[in-house]
């Protein structure tokens, strides 16, 4: 594997996985799903990301004879392509109830995330990380935006601030949050104090009948 020209100095901060996780919260919540199902879209939108877990290996090696460029190497490889994607897509077929449309949003939130590393996660020295697209089965498309912005741009900052503000919507009102993924009482928590501070609809009805 060639040297990408991408070994570690300092890293950024990890913001953008951050916007993944809610866009992917956020197809989640774009149709009809159970529990689990949410939890495999919301999932498949930061998944492309686990090809960045060698940046562990490659911090800890650095400063040896024989560093492991497993960050340098793979991330944005491994992960961020088209066999990924069929990968994720195939697993939430197996295991979700309605498997058509959890493996659609599977892939819908799985290119989103490719979308948002193509079109606004440039470093802070203004280079650019190629998405391999059609990998494994293919090395003809490495994709680029040449007017990508960085990743602490305002339109990141934007995106986050409006999926945080759906998902704080959607948890008033549907008594959902990702807090489900790990505890039902965290989900009962949060949606029950966002309730105290703004009645939905049918609570005020109860109150009025009474």
């Amino acid at each position: 594997m060639p040297d990408t020209g991408h070994r570690i100095t300092d890293p950024q901060p990890p913001v953008s996985p951050v916007t993944h996780f809610f866009l992917g919260w956020a197809v989640a919540n774009s149709a009809t799903l159970d529990k689990r199902e949410r939890a495999m879209v919301t999932l498949a939108g930061i998944a492309p990301d686990v090809d960045g877990l060698g940046i562990l290996a490659e911090l800890l090696t650095r400063d040896s004879e024989k560093p492991l460029l497993w960050w340098s190497e793979y991330h944005h490889v491994l992960g961020h392509n088209l066999g990924a994607c069929l990968l994720c897509a195939a697993t939430g077929t197996a295991f979700a109830r309605q498997r058509w449309k959890t493996a659609l949003l599977i892939a819908l939130s799985f290119h989103l995330h490719l979308l948002g590393d193509i079109v606004g996660a440039r470093g802070p020295d203004g280079d650019q990380w190629p998405i391999p697209y059609l990998l494994p089965f293919s090395h003809a498309w490495n994709l680029t935006w040449e007017h990508q912005w960085a990743l602490n741009a305002w339109p990141n900052l934007l995106l986050t601030a409006v999926t945080i503000g759906l998902t704080l919507y959607w948890a008033w009102q549907r008594g959902v949050s990702p807090l489900e993924m790990v505890s039902a009482r965290a989900n009962t928590a949060v949606v029950e104090a966002l309730r105290q501070r703004i009645p939905t609809p049918a609570e005020i009805s109860r109150t009025d009948s009474t």
